[in-house]
């Protein structure tokens, strides 16, 4: 098993180092539409109220020093909810490297109708990336593209376009707009890519009881393969809210959301892994969410907000 889980490892770090092939460099969560604003700065302030979210997630649990990645966001409205700001600080480790991030962000909302607010969002930040790369165990000997480790802050910037009504949601981002150099390799330069995220979602009350809330993110990047996220959750009593995703060549989840008061909301998440590696062999992955909306008297938050 340990051999097996160095050959994963292995794979893991190559793609992350992002040498002759290039894959997703930026943070995964299964509970997108609880980190919106880590994918689309223009989502800032969209909630109506202060709120605070931390997201967990523990990826491949049976391979040793998969990746981790844990994220603290906050962001509120002002001016009468005329601009939204926020920030984010995240660590996300992945065999031999650490991100650590932090990011502000910045969004122009404009009320087109009396229910539809269009956004325009930006954000600002960096991250401090460090891979140790002497360290990773290679399929070859002596090869320079791992012969010397690799540190430094690499700041950017993000832009973002968030449409949002009571009843449904699109966007259109690019989180990371500049491609930084990390690293000299044999076959060329080790780079962070450009993202491209677009995503939707609308809310169909079925009856009083009974709330639906189908959504989407489609992601893109450089080097690798188009996915997307389809997601489909049912609430009860707005309430408990039970659910499923497909990532398309990825995973299938199961996922659970409870709100115990009006002001707490938690999220669970697991991933049966069903590419190429087994479940069995990865262990699947796990994430929590925890979100705390800080409610004045002026509240908007009369009933649940689904996105």
């Amino acid at each position: 098993m340990k051999k097996i889980n160095k050959i994963i490892l292995g794979f893991i770090s190559c793609f992350a180092f992002g040498t002759a092939a290039n894959a997703q460099q930026d943070p995964q969560f299964s509970q997108y539409m609880f980190n919106t604003m880590a994918v689309n700065p223009a989502y800032a302030g969209s909630r109506d109220v202060l709120n605070v979210t931390m997201l967990g997630r523990t990826q491949w649990t049976n391979v040793e020093n998969a990746p981790r990645t844990v994220t603290l966001s906050a962001d509120m409205p002002f001016l009468n909810e005329k601009i939204g700001v926020g920030g984010m600080v995240y660590s996300d480790n992945i065999g031999v490297v650490q991100n650590t991030g932090i990011s502000l962000a910045y969004a122009q909302r404009i009320r087109l109708t009396r229910a539809g607010t269009l956004s325009f969002g930006a954000n600002a930040g960096g991250t401090f990336y460090q891979a140790n790369l002497p360290s990773a165990q290679t399929f070859q000997q002596n090869d320079v593209t791992f012969s010397q480790a690799s540190n430094g802050f690499k700041p950017n910037l993000g832009l973002g376009a968030y449409y949002a009504t009571d009843k449904w949601y699109m966007g259109a981002s690019m989180p990371r707009v500049l491609n930084n150099k990390l690293a000299q390799a044999d076959k060329g330069d080790a780079r962070q890519y450009r993202h491209y995220f677009v995503m939707a979602g609308f809310v169909w009350h079925i009856n009083p009881v009974v709330v639906v809330k189908p959504s989407f993110l489609g992601k893109a990047v450089a080097g690798a393969p188009l996915q997307a996220d389809f997601n489909f959750n049912i609430w009860f009593y707005d309430k408990i809210s039970f659910g499923g995703s497909y990532r398309t060549g990825d995973a299938a989840v199961a996922m659970v959301e409870l709100i115990p008061a009006q002001k707490w909301r938690f999220g669970f998440a697991y991933d049966f892994t069903v590419s190429g590696l087994s479940n069995n062999l990865t262990g699947g992955a796990y994430e929590l969410m925890i979100r705390h909306e800080f409610a004045g008297a002026r509240s908007k938050i009369l009933s649940p907000r689904y996105f």
